[in-house]
């Protein structure tokens, strides 16, 4: 098996860390916000305003929930458009008060079913890719699991895009590519290494800013972090370097916010003989 597919089983892992124990362990005050006031609200994303090492944010994270009802009623993190709708709908509220944005990405894609496509999933990631380019407040995105596709995307045109050491970010899952190209999903490890979708290799490619280093597994296969200690020192201490970014974030007007942004992502895939 090789090391890039150990990553992405490992963000799969049943006790891994989920948006919502980042929000009760990293945010104060928290007061989640519903709704996208066209369809309803769609659990898989969680939304809302609280502090940030004293900092106001508004956060938007994708949920897989924990146990097997709180998954199902999540769609294991898989958003419907009124999601992405509702994620909209928080950035152009913090956008207004200019409050910084913090967006946590856990994903394996956007939900692809035939009542998603038939309220518009396309066009609602498309909005949001087209709407956070130009917001004008700092938008700071953290992938802390999966990063599939155009589902985490959406919620990833950021000022800064940072991730965990053991998350990836993957224009497709390994399995989805590997039907696509060999009709074989068991070849997903191989297609893993040549996705280049770990923190190391998307550093290097100038896709995101920084890597988090994660608290080791302990040997019996246990969560490192204890979240019977409150809050898990490793949480907190992002929690403020989250913050102290955000800070520094605000301090620059806003158009240079925005041509910053912009210029990040058009260099991307850039070739330079």
């Amino acid at each position: 098996m090789s090391h890039a597919y150990d990553i992405v089983r490992g963000t799969r892992a049943r006790d891994r860390l989920v948006a919502s124990d980042y929000i009760t362990h990293m945010i104060e005050g928290f007061h989640e916000l519903h709704g996208d006031r066209r369809f309803g609200d769609d659990p898989s994303i969680i939304t809302g305003v609280g502090r940030l090492s004293g900092l106001p944010v508004t956060v938007i994270a994708i949920e897989k929930g924990h146990g097997t009802e709180d998954k199902i009623r999540r769609n294991f993190g898989s958003a419907h458009p009124e999601g992405y709708r509702k994620a909209l709908r928080q950035m152009k509220l913090a956008e207004k008060f200019r409050r910084p944005i913090l967006c946590l990405v856990d994903t394996a894609g956007a939900f692809c079913g035939m009542d998603a496509e038939e309220r518009g999933q396309g066009q609602a990631i498309a909005e949001n890719l087209a709407e956070m380019m130009t917001l004008r407040t700092p938008v700071l995105s953290l992938i802390i699991g999966e990063g599939g596709s155009g589902g985490a995307i959406g919620l990833s045109v950021a000022s800064e895009v940072w991730m965990l050491s053991g998350a990836y970010y993957s224009v497709i899952s390994p399995e989805s590519c590997a039907n696509i190209l060999y009709k074989d999903a068991s070849r997903a490890g191989d297609v893993a290494e040549a996705l280049h979708l770990t923190a190391p290799d998307l550093l290097e490619l100038g896709i995101i800013e920084r890597i988090i280093a994660e608290p080791t597994p302990r040997e019996d296969g246990a969560p490192a972090v204890d979240l019977s200690v409150v809050p898990a020192p490793y949480i907190a201490a992002l929690g403020r370097e989250l913050s102290a970014r955000l800070s520094e974030l605000s301090a620059l007007d806003d158009n240079t916010l925005v041509r910053d942004r912009y210029e990040k992502f058009r260099k991307i895939g850039r070739w330079m003989p």
